[in-house]
């Protein structure tokens, strides 16, 4: 008898007919997934099995646009969804009117598992369980259209303790790669821990997701440099972890990204359904993207009605010769600006989904195109070994430490952002710096018609410390600019093509941003998630609430009150 091993996840919701959507569920063993709707819409798919794992993508059909339908999962004819006894309320699945009249994306990044039930959580609540206590206890209370997840969804290189046993009942742990995960099966571990927690699996089971990897789904500082590269694949253990990481991310978020109709056409997808076992073949595939970036796109694109989103990957693709350093490679950059400017006029507001923030404190800016420099030789061989020593110990591989990407980057969104077709804003929805902070650019000539915001909220569930705190905080500030551009001299980098200025933050805490897009209007608010009651103590769904720390409306125009530059 089948049963749920993790999920449902619904992925997928189709925004121009409002027809479909998708749920993503892993069973215990082989079977028939199927999804029932209370209105009479439904799906049925066969599980494919990945390394003694079995994972069905269900597609689901007949749904009535503007509707909230319950559904159900069902395993070879018995019920495995909603869980007895749970408490929480019916799964949804909420498809838009068509046409929309707008959308709401909440987003953040950088989330290690919830605190065991009950137990004292030392980085203060989980703000994405925190919003799933909050729609299940007011079912009246407004929820996202779509949860975006820019990276970090879970931590192969910093483990919890309770991984850590596990990890020690089946191997050794001193040996490499010790308290880190070193296989597919120990990704499931992962993702179990991340997406069992109650309150958490029901959230995910009824506000649609849209994932993209940063540098903890595999490793800290993944990529950030050729000869980092070439001293990982010296190690015994590293073919395994990225194939196995390139392998999960595949399995547990890259497909649930994708459309009904991308499905249909990926050979991947269907010669993994088609096989017994597709193992081999998904770890072949893994195999050549990591030989070969190029060869696979993890970036792709969504339309909520008149909002478009792309979400692009700032790690897998990069290029690494210091000589001609990129973040993402020839034929993504072209698929970036394609994207960007296909149907100019159909959309009213541009959203870049990026891990990375293209706009960071200008001393930090700085000092990444400073250390660039040193690295590709700027200053002699001697500077280049200091620089590639200062890029690994700083994490010093954003946007800014890629210059050339940086400046196309920065035209594409001025490009977007302009001329009587443009949209109302163009929004770079990032994370992975552990805060959060609105930042707008200053251009030098004429500024783009559509205001253009860096929007970067970090983290979901993590922590930052008081003194990185005081160093992002310095970053912006006018005697931290002064030291950038030294620096930047130093280096001969350079300036960039634009200037920019804080107009909101830093905020620091366990948090989420929310974009609501109606029309040609937007607006923003910051929630944050802050323990409660006498002992701040804090389990899964409990002892915390959401405060909102910012909310405001997004002009055309930039507002100069907000402006705390």
């Amino acid at each position: 008898m089948a049963g749920l091993r993790l999920g449902p996840l619904l992925r997928y919701v189709d925004w121009e007919t409002g027809g479909s959507a998708t749920v993503w569920v892993e069973a215990d063993r082989p079977c028939t997934a199927e999804i029932r709707c209370a209105d009479g819409a439904q799906g049925t798919s066969r599980t494919f099995q990945i390394a003694g794992h079995h994972y069905a993508l269900v597609p689901v059909t007949g749904l009535t646009p503007g509707t909230a339908t319950a559904y159900e999962v069902v395993l070879d004819g018995r019920r495995v969804w909603p869980l007895e006894g749970s408490g929480l309320p019916a799964s949804t699945i909420r498809t838009p009117d068509v046409p929309s009249d707008g959308v709401t994306v909440s987003f953040g990044s950088c989330r290690w598992s919830a605190a065991p039930a009950g137990g004292h959580d030392p980085v203060g609540p989980d703000a994405l369980d925190t919003l799933a206590a909050k729609l299940a206890a007011e079912p009246a209370a407004e929820r996202p259209d779509v949860l975006l997840l820019l990276g970090d969804q879970v931590y192969a290189d910093a483990t919890s303790k309770a991984t850590q046993a596990w990890l020690a009942a089946r191997r050794d742990l001193r040996e490499p790669p010790g308290t880190q995960v070193a296989d597919f099966e120990e990704y499931s571990r992962l993702y179990d821990e991340s997406w069992l927690d109650p309150e958490v699996r029901w959230l995910l089971s009824t506000v649609p997701s849209c994932m993209v990897f940063d540098d903890h789904d595999v490793i800290d500082d993944w990529n950030t440099s050729a000869s980092w590269l070439a001293e990982m694949r010296r190690t015994p253990w590293w073919q395994e972890r990225i194939l196995s990481g390139l392998m999960s991310y595949w399995v547990y978020q890259h497909l649930g990204n994708l459309s009904p109709a991308e499905l249909e056409s990926d050979e991947l997808y269907a010669a993994v359904r088609a096989a017994p076992d597709g193992t081999d073949l998904l770890r072949s595939f893994a195999a050549r993207a990591d030989a070969d970036p190029a060869c696979v796109r993890w970036s792709y694109r969504r339309d909520f009605g008149r909002t478009r989103l792309l979400m692009v990957d700032t790690r897998a693709g990069r290029v690494l010769d210091e000589q001609r350093r990129s973040m993402l490679d020839t034929d993504e950059a072209r698929w970036l600006r394609e994207q960007a400017l296909a149907g100019r006029g159909s959309y009213d507001h541009l959203l870049i989904g990026t891990s990375l923030p293209w706009l960071l404190p200008p001393l930090i800016h700085d000092a990444e195109a400073w250390n660039a420099a040193l690295c590709r030789g700027e200053r002699g061989g001697r500077w280049a070994r200091f620089g590639e020593d200062l890029r690994r110990r700083a994490d010093l591989e954003h946007w800014a430490a890629f210059p050339d990407s940086f400046e196309k980057l920065t035209r594409l969104i001025a490009e977007a952002g302009s001329g009587p077709d443009a949209p109302a804003t163009v929004c770079v929805l990032s994370g992975d710096v552990h805060h959060a902070y609105v930042a707008e650019p200053e251009w030098p000539g004429e500024a783009p018609d559509a205001r253009v915001l860096q929007l970067t909220c970090s983290p979901v569930h993590n922590s930052i410390p008081r003194s990185v705190q005081l160093g992002f905080r310095f970053g912006w500030s006018r005697t931290g600019r002064r030291l950038g551009h030294a620096l930047a001299r130093h280096g001969r980098a350079g300036k960039p093509p634009v200037d920019w200025g804080r107009t909101g933050g830093p905020w620091f805490g366990n948090q989420l941003m929310t974009l609501t897009l109606r029309g040609r209007s937007a607006a923003l608010r910051l929630d944050q998630a802050r323990a409660v009651g006498a002992g701040r103590e804090t389990g899964p769904g409990g002892g915390a609430r959401l405060v909102t720390a910012e909310e405001r409306e997004l002009t055309a125009h930039r507002d100069p009150s907000h402006s705390t530059g």
